[in-house]
């Protein structure tokens, strides 16, 4: 009998909002370079204008690297602006409009 082990890379998504306007994926990748592997990171922009949000997400896939560089990056100051750092939630799907009437 054969055993097929699966292993599953768990990656950390980071939430880190605060963000300077100016600021650049690369500039996002390299501060948390600084703490390990850096997967993917994504500023949120605005889909009309293109100006970020002043908020974006970083996948680090090891666990240990990620809590690392949110404890020592949360609320440290990047180009004159204080990033709020902490493991991003689940997205909660919200259909808006509904506003808990009572139907």
């Amino acid at each position: 009998m054969n055993l097929l082990l699966i292993f599953f890379e768990i990656v950390m998504n980071i939430y880190v909002g605060n963000l300077h306007y100016g600021l650049t994926e690369d500039d996002l990748k390299e501060v948390f370079g600084e703490y390990g592997d850096v997967e993917s990171v994504k500023i949120i922009a605005d889909k009309f204008s293109g100006r970020s949000k002043g908020f974006g997400f970083v996948d680090m896939p090891n666990d240990l690297e990620g809590q690392k560089a949110i404890d020592e990056l949360n609320d440290t100051d990047l180009k004159g602006r204080n990033m709020k750092v902490n493991q991003a939630r689940e997205k909660t799907e919200n259909k808006g409009g509904n506003f808990n009437r009572a139907e």
